[in-house]
């Protein structure tokens, strides 16, 4: 059991991301039987015009990955100097981190 807020917040953080990791297999799994079903139905396509100018998915997934990592890495400077903005007043509560004491998780 948790004894601090810190505490409390990482455990249920690496709760929510053991349930994505598992939640993520099993849909890997399923589009994996499914892809495999379906592959043995559908015809070989003709070659479409300008097919050959699209991105491969994975090429997609890269770039759009790499935005979200820069817009994140954007927010967290944001909020950091948004706290740094307001320090003058968070010293004043009394405690290095701006909470009064060390609140514990119920």
């Amino acid at each position: 059991m948790p004894t601090t807020t810190d505490e409390a917040i990482r455990t249920t953080q690496d709760q929510i991301l053991a349930a994505g990791r598992q939640s993520q297999e099993a849909m890997v799994k399923a589009v994996t039987v499914w892809s495999q079903a379906v592959a043995k139905a559908v015809p070989e396509l003709p070659s479409q015009p300008l097919a050959d100018k699209l991105p491969a998915p994975e090429k997609l997934i890269e770039t759009s990955f790499q935005f979200a990592e820069k817009l994140l890495a954007a927010q967290h400077k944001f909020a950091n100097d948004v706290i740094a903005a307001a320090a003058p007043v968070i010293k004043k509560t009394g405690a290095p981190n701006g909470a009064k004491g060390d609140a514990k998780a119920s």
